[in-house]
């Protein structure tokens, strides 16, 4: 094996390949069984990969001297012959994450185990969609890569996950740097030297829901994102639903009321429009103009911009007409929230993004309005909770996600 990149890489005609590609299937197939099973015997290996003890045991030498797996030792059993155990080795092979939002973006480093080596983060990155700030990206994403303490031959994937719609088959982000014949993989590929996977941050921010909160029991969630939009990553048996194109999940984009305010997207009454970070923080300006009384009064006047962050913040702080805001917001996204597990039957439904920071200022009327508006028989099944991961939950959630790619899983 020449290197750990070309060892992970596939082709099309790899059965035409001779007895050392064969191998080296085998190989990644040994390494996918550890990283979603852990540790393991070698007859537990020749067991679940139907492959002969000796060629096993060969193979697992191999990993072990290539500094991919470990030797743990004996295992204890009830008698007889005490068996070896072995797990995948912490340090042989990383995987970075990228988080591009549309107020800061965030960086991690994992290993083969999904554990976080390394994190940093740019909170004065502003997304728009200019050349300017495609190159700051990228910029940034070199410059992580490079300095990151951890050897760039090791580091053989990196997934970015970014607002807006995305599909990972192809590459795209269909709202952001769209003017490029190359897709966004393809140029960040070029510029780091790594294989990418570029996805929607939301679906990533779910998937580390999914696979590191507490819903591993579960096979069916959804994930409610509130941050300064509003999307849905859906779990259904286990997996990641997509959709044809990539796009599913759009759930902001739902015409839901008769308003005339334009969204994001260019139509008119989306739910986004009533009760997203942005529209909230759109309501709180208009309310401070026209002379609402409120403690972001000042800070209104000094900066003439009022974050979602800030609206949360004063709630927690007695403001009324921060409190009013966030309870509007969470009946109105609670009566979208019942048309979704109507339709879907979740086991549990995870409320995420900034909003949720609120906690029972937005979940009570939330959890009321869908109690109120769904099937009973629906409601009663499905458990609602607040996300307690990190803020670097979607880079960390696409930094698994390019894992299971390169990995085979």
């Amino acid at each position: 094996m020449t290197s750990l990149t070309e060892f992970f890489i596939k082709h099309e005609d790899e059965t035409l390949k001779g007895v050392s590609h064969k191998n080296s299937i085998i190989k990644r197939n040994i390494i996918a069984h550890m990283a979603a099973n852990g540790e393991c015997t070698l007859s537990e290996l020749t067991k679940e990969l139907h492959i002969s003890v000796p060629t096993i045991t060969k193979l697992v030498q191999e990993l072990v001297e290539e500094n991919i797996v470990t030797d743990l030792g004996k295992v204890e059993t009830p008698g007889g012959r005490r068996p070896n155990i072995f797990g995948l080795a912490s340090s042989a092979i990383y995987f970075a994450g990228v988080y591009v939002g549309r107020d800061s973006m965030r960086f991690v480093v994992t290993d083969l185990q999904n554990n976080i080596i390394v994190e940093q983060s740019d909170p004065d990155f502003e997304l728009q969609d200019r050349p300017q700030c495609f190159e700051r990206l990228c910029h940034n994403v070199e410059q992580f890569i490079a300095t990151c303490g951890v050897d760039r031959g090791k580091i053989l994937g990196l997934g970015l996950c970014i607002v807006g719609r995305v599909n990972p088959d192809t590459g795209r982000s269909y709202k952001y740097f769209t003017s490029s014949e190359q897709s966004l993989r393809e140029i960040l590929e070029e510029r780091v030297g790594i294989r990418v996977l570029v996805e929607n941050d939301t679906r990533a921010r779910c998937y580390a829901e999914y696979t590191c909160g507490k819903s591993k029991s579960e096979s069916n969630v959804l994930y409610l994102h509130l941050g300064r939009g509003v999307a849905v990553g859906i779990v259904i048996d286990g997996q990641l639903y997509y959709g044809k194109s990539g796009f599913a999940g759009e759930f902001g984009h739902i015409p839901f009321f008769d308003n005339e305010i334009i969204c994001s997207c260019g139509k008119k009454g989306c739910l986004e429009t009533e009760v997203s970070g942005i529209a909230l923080e759109e309501k709180m300006s208009r309310e401070i103009e026209k002379g609402v009384n409120t403690i972001l009064r000042e800070k209104y006047a000094r900066q003439k911009s009022i974050h979602i962050d800030d609206i949360i913040a004063a709630a927690k702080n007695d403001d009324n007409l921060s409190i009013e805001l966030i309870e509007e917001a969470g009946e109105k996204v609670g009566k979208a929230v019942a048309f979704l597990i109507n339709t879907f039957n979740p086991e549990t439904v995870i409320v995420g993004g900034n909003l949720a920071a609120a906690g029972d200022y937005l979940m009570l009327p939330l959890k009321s309005a869908t109690n109120k508006f769904s099937l009973n028989l629906v409601y009663k099944d499905t458990k609602f909770r607040v996300s307690k991961m990190p803020e670097n939950v979607g880079a960390w959630g696409v930094a698994m996600l390019i894992r299971n790619k390169v990995i085979g899983l």
